[in-house]
């Protein structure tokens, strides 16, 4: 999914010159869009099917659309709205988009959440769109994490349903490993998969309100709070719970380990389902990070993926009809469907896929809050030094005390706090 993170560095380089060169062929009059896709699932013809419907409505419009991998997207994105941008991008929530924002690289589009009725629409997530009192994005599908699982190999290892507590997860782990299997799968490769663990073990043992003020550079990582959730990340690994050679994979590379049935569970957002087989999607179950601490309201991760206009852009009025458009209730339906994420549009119809369902009830159900994702959520160099960091941790979980001092003369050299 857009975002979603499927995150890989390589060919950044192969990238920007195809887009250079796309955009330098481009007609001046045109209306330029890039997306960042993954080559999993139906990201891309899922986004094509809503341009051809767009074209179709809007025959005078010439749009332009480039497809690009996502890590490639991020490396270039900072330099796109400097510069010479396209007309339309997508991009992530929150933090991520505020840091655009805050720089004057964003387009105000407050005035189109009035005019085409977004703020009763997309209630929801309007505050994640938000930056001092005004609107920069056009919300389009989101995400639940929770655990995908294999119910054969749960039911095989003797676990009788799905875990609600931390102490049933481990021991469902321990049957799991007993009974032959990995117990997890992890793509460490993709340091944002291991941030999805940072985040619900912060959230499930230190809350949301604690999260965020981490998050935002006010909690020394030297806390023994943020020690506390390392410590019981720390216990799956020395237990051996997760795949071997986790840090070898990356997301695209790791479904084969549900799919044959070598790992039993993996903690990823709703969109993955989207990957799964139609073979193997009976058995596949999907459930909520467990509770660690009861006495902490359970808040979620839920990051929205999102439309942005440059304020470089060229053809704003073109690129306003597309946003209008893609915002649009049954679009966002279909688009939330075809990626098998969930609808953020309140008129979208509910998703009919079993993952999605259960996803959609767990963020409706939610009463602790919802986060929009480790790296949405935190300026953006501290995030990358604390995905990095999570590495190495994972790599050595026996150096944890030396990664977190690191960390924290990070966070006072980035926050000067």
């Amino acid at each position: 999914m857009i975002s979603l993170r499927l995150r890989r560095l390589a060919h950044g380089s192969i990238a920007a010159a195809l887009v250079a060169g796309a955009l330098c062929a481009t007609a001046a009059d045109a209306a330029t869009l890039s997306v960042n896709v993954s080559a999993r699932g139906n990201q891309r013809s899922t986004w094509q099917d809503a341009f051809d419907k767009f074209k179709k409505a809007n025959p005078d419009v010439d749009l332009k659309v480039t497809y690009i991998t996502e890590e490639a997207y991020k490396v270039q994105m900072s330099g796109w709205l400097a510069t010479d941008p396209p007309d339309v991008v997508s991009w992530h929530d929150g933090e991520r988009m505020a840091y655009y924002a805050q720089r004057g690289l964003l387009e105000d589009l407050s005035s189109d959440w009035s005019k085409n009725g977004w703020s009763q629409q997309y209630a929801s997530v309007k505050e994640a769109s938000t930056y001092k009192g005004k609107q920069y994005a056009a919300p389009l599908g989101y995400d639940a994490y929770g655990f995908f699982y294999r119910k054969d190999l749960f039911e095989k290892a003797g676990i009788k349903g799905e875990p609600k507590t931390w102490d049933e997860f481990l021991d469902a782990c321990k049957k799991l490993k007993a009974s032959g299997v990995a117990p997890i799968a992890v793509a460490a490769r993709d340091s944002w998969t291991l941030a999805a663990w940072f985040d619900y073990l912060d959230l499930r043992i230190n809350g949301n309100g604690f999260h965020q003020q981490l998050m935002s550079g006010e909690i020394p990582y030297t806390d023994p709070r943020v020690k506390k959730v390392y410590a019981a990340w720390k216990t799956l690994i020395d237990d051996h719970y997760f795949i071997d050679n986790a840090l070898s994979y990356d997301l695209d590379s790791i479904a084969p380990f549900l799919v044959n049935g070598k790992a039993s569970m993996m903690l990823m957002g709703t969109f993955f389902s989207a990957s799964i087989p139609a073979s193997v999607k009976p058995q596949t179950g999907f459930f909520r990070f467990p509770v660690v601490d009861a006495n902490v309201p359970m808040a979620e991760d839920g990051p929205v993926n999102v439309l942005l206009i440059p304020a470089k852009a060229r053809n704003k009025a073109d690129a306003r009809r597309l946003l209008a458009f893609m915002e649009r209730p049954e679009i966002n339906a279909d688009l939330a469907k075809g990626w098998g994420t969930l609808p953020s549009n309140s008129l979208a119809t509910e998703p009919d896929d079993p993952i999605s369902k259960v996803g959609f009830q767990t963020l409706a159900s939610t009463k602790g809050g919802i986060a929009q994702f480790y790296d949405r959520d935190m300026q953006k160099e501290m995030a990358d030094e604390g995905m990095k960091a999570m590495q190495q941790f994972y790599s050595d979980p026996s150096q944890l005390d030396a990664v977190l001092v690191r960390l924290e003369a990070t966070r006072q050299r980035i926050y000067k706090k």
